[in-house]
């Protein structure tokens, strides 16, 4: 009996391990993301050719770092839920990758795809509407106010937010939903901080565009 109670407690010692080092890691990620986006400070303190080049790189390793350390919190070992609506607990739906196999519960794939559809839609079309290079860098050239800009001020956030709850249910992973209020916060944390840059960038149009977009539940209709 003991062993059995000392492996149960070394497995949750390391499930909980690797799901905190990624949640600390978002939260990490946050002041990093503040300093790539403060460009007049930047390029006062290490002039603007090299302000830019900080700038960018701190873009880099917060963008990517954030993606990263969020597929983490989705794929970490951790508890498992299961919804059983109708007896569908019983019906599963197996995805092979080479020489891994994932079963998902089909009512847990079909509420993951209402939410991953429509992230993946806001996150690649935010990304073509702004290019490529801004979205790395967090420098803007310009305020975008046309297409998925139209209805929501910051779609990548919105389709990180919906993704994550998305992916939370694909993997059927408890501990990635029960933080979900946790990468609700962040996003916002950060698209808060982008658009005070932005006002200081843009002025009056940044303003009037923003009062006219909600900056995270989009409009439906005009």
């Amino acid at each position: 009996m003991a062993t059995i109670f000392k492996s149960w407690f070394e497995q949750g010692i390391v499930m909980s391990f690797w799901f905190l080092v990624s949640v600390v890691g978002l939260s990490v990620v946050v002041p990093i993301h503040f300093l790539s986006v403060e460009h007049s400070r930047l390029d006062a303190r290490f002039g603007e050719q090299r302000g830019y080049k900080i700038g960018a790189a701190l873009g880099m390793i917060s963008g990517w770092g954030f993606f990263l350390f969020l597929i983490g919190v989705w794929v970490s070992p951790q508890e498992r839920f299961l919804f059983n609506i109708w007896g569908t607990s019983e019906m599963y739906f197996v995805l092979a990758l080479g020489y891994l196999s994932l079963i998902i519960p089909i009512l847990h794939l079909l509420l993951s795809l209402v939410f991953l559809i429509p992230g993946a839609y806001l996150g690649i079309r935010g990304v073509t509407a702004m290019g490529l290079k801004t979205a790395e860098t967090h420098r803007a050239e310009m305020v975008i106010s046309t297409g998925v800009y139209s209805r929501v001020r910051n779609p990548q956030y919105l389709g990180a937010i919906l993704s994550h709850i998305g992916a939370s249910f694909l993997f059927s992973a408890y501990y990635s939903l029960i933080v979900t209020p946790l990468v609700i916060i962040i996003n916002y944390i950060l698209c808060w901080k982008e658009e005070q840059e932005l006002l200081q960038e843009f002025g009056e149009e940044y303003q009037k565009y923003r009062e006219k977009v909600p900056m995270l539940i989009p409009v439906i209709r005009r």
